[in-house]
């Protein structure tokens, strides 16, 4: 973008809550603005006071909905219309950027509205499942509505390969991101360097990401590695199955840090020897790997859609096939016997993770509004 512009970041997503995309619309409307851009967000929100951008602009409430093993809060209110008609006709932005469009009705009454306005209509699709609405959408609307877009995004080749059996036509693959510093220059936990060897878990506690897989595998490896332990951090309770395996085998050692701060997290994967992410499902990115790698930490990770797109098996990881506890064990044990490897691995990740970089991503952004600036321009002409 050559001249600061006017941009719509818009989410389907209750915005009162911590999410993927939350996160991802936040991180770029901040570096956006650091160029010298107006930005405004765009959600459903339950709780404004929780929403910190002095430019968000609330539309609507959320109700929760099943989502690919995870809970999605989206509004499902119609009567969102005219109020989006007057936001788009007072604002008059350059560019309206709506994430995950037929997830959810707020996003996709903005799609709806865009008709009449002159802004360049972008959509990015995250997902590599997508909400029951999302899939209901597709089934009647979205592949007419979605011809209203000028350009799509894919956050990984994952989602578009999701994206494109329900909705053809071209996209442009550009990651997710993360703030990489953060999580190079964090500061380990003093406590947990005590000569014991932290194996790391980050992430909600839900049956899709797999906990109770990881608590087997540790159940092994504890034999061999009695200073081995296993630090879970993350919301939610464990399942009936994981509490059945701690009870049964006497786990030890395993720490359960609940859900923390951003500062935080990156010191939980600062003090990791190694991070484990043991995902049942499909994942349409793995934020958590690229935030292992930026903090230097070898991975062991199910090889799930989206995982691969991260990092490479056996440069800056292991991947595994999910749920298989033998395998995690397998994988971990390999990393434990061996430092150079463990060593090799974190260089390699340190160098990938560099294209993660949120100033990065939002230029590849930024470029691909330019580009379809410059086509509508052309076309005009």
């Amino acid at each position: 973008m050559d001249s600061p512009i006017k941009i719509a970041l818009v989410s389907p997503y209750d915005h009162a809550f911590r999410g993927g995309v939350t996160d991802h619309i936040n991180n770029l409307a901040s570096q956006f603005r650091a160029w010298g851009n107006t930005v405004r967000v765009i959600a459903p929100c339950s709780n404004p006071e929780a929403a910190t951008d002095p430019d968000f602009i609330p539309m609507g409430r959320s109700v929760a909905l099943p989502a690919g093993g995870s809970i999605a809060r989206v509004s499902l209110s119609v009567w969102l219309r005219p109020r989006i008609k007057e936001l788009l006709r007072r604002e008059a932005f350059d560019v309206v950027h709506l994430h995950e469009p037929f997830a959810g009705f707020t996003t996709f009454c903005v799609l709806a509205e865009s008709k009449s306005i002159d802004a360049v209509k972008v959509g990015t699709f995250h997902s590599n499942n997508g909400t029951r609405l999302y899939k209901t959408g597709v089934g009647r609307l979205a592949r007419r509505y979605c011809e209203r877009l000028d350009g799509r995004i894919a956050v990984s080749k994952a989602a578009r390969r999701f994206a494109t059996r329900n909705l053809h036509g071209r996209y442009e693959v550009i990651p997710n991101g993360i703030e990489v510093d953060d999580f190079t220059n964090a500061v380990p936990f003093s406590h947990l360097q005590d000569g014991m060897i932290n194996l790391l878990f980050v992430g909600r506690i839900e049956k899709k990401k797999g906990l109770k897989y990881l608590l087997g595998a540790y159940s092994m490896l504890k034999w061999d590695w009695p200073n081995l332990r296993l630090i879970v951090v993350g919301p939610g309770k464990p399942d009936d199955d994981s509490y059945r395996i701690m009870s049964e085998r006497n786990l030890q050692d395993v720490v359960f840090a609940g859900n923390v701060s951003d500062e935080e997290k990156a010191r939980y994967f600062k003090t990791a020897d190694i991070f484990c992410s043991p995902t049942t499902g499909r994942e349409s990115f793995g934020i958590v790997l690229a935030e292992a790698m930026a903090a230097g930490t070898p991975i062991v990770a199910s090889d799930v859609d989206g995982y691969s797109s991260v990092i490479e098996n056996g440069r800056e990881g292991i991947l595994v096939p999910p749920r298989s506890d033998v395998e995690i064990a397998r994988a971990v044990s390999t990393l434990l016997r061996d430092p150079e490897l463990r060593a090799r691995m974190a260089a390699n990740g340190r160098r990938r993770v560099e294209r993660f970089r949120w100033q990065r991503v939002a230029a590849q952004v930024g470029d691909y509004y330019a580009s379809l600036m410059d086509a509508r321009l052309i076309a005009i002409a």
